[in-house]
């Protein structure tokens, strides 16, 4: 996936993030902090999580998708791999 590399240090530093709040999930979750803050900090970590799907997704699109040169056959394929993602995604 030519797009990942190439868009690779903000995909990362987007894990990252993603890391950190997991990991003040799990301290919050340790520490018996409150439920209203836990259920916070889940929401910003899906909204993270997101987001990062959302730039993957759309990279992957314009790179497999939107080029002039890919063959009908190749689009059908591609298309069927994003379905399958989103289908996964979205269970």
């Amino acid at each position: 996936m030519a797009h990942t590399i190439e868009n690779k240090k903000p995909l990362l530093t987007r894990v990252r993030r993603i890391r950190g709040q997991a990991a003040a999930l799990e301290k919050a979750l340790d520490e018996g902090s409150e439920c209203s803050s836990v259920l916070q900090q889940i929401a910003a970590i899906r909204g993270a999580i997101n987001g990062l799907m959302v730039e993957v997704l759309e990279g992957h699109l314009r790179e497999h998708l939107g080029r002039d040169h890919v063959s009908a056959r190749q689009r059908v394929d591609d298309l069927d791999e994003v379905v399958s993602a989103l289908r996964s995604y979205m269970k």
